[in-house]
């Protein structure tokens, strides 16, 4: 995922035209931090937030973490009838 993700970023920042020292300047973030983002996918978070600023992606990150419906044990174990054919 983390790799994938810095794929992701550097498909960004091209779009948006930005050599990787742009991006650097502009988000605070290291050059060389961001060359190894972009190699291997390994960043702080708090820069990848920064970066992600930069390239307009703050929005992405809302659906991070968010609470989701609650499932009772029961509802996991219980076995589910699968109906046959014929």
């Amino acid at each position: 995922m983390a790799t994938e993700v810095a794929k992701r970023a550097k498909a960004m920042r091209l779009a948006h035209n930005l050599s990787q020292k742009s991006l650097a300047d502009r988000s605070g973030v290291s050059q060389a931090s961001l060359k190894r983002f972009e190699r291997t996918g390994e960043i702080a978070f708090i820069a990848l937030l920064k970066i992600s600023a930069v390239l307009g992606c703050m929005d992405d990150f809302s659906a991070l973490f968010t609470p989701r419906e609650a499932v009772s044990i029961d509802a996991i174990t219980q076995k589910r009838r699968i109906r046959g054919r014929g």
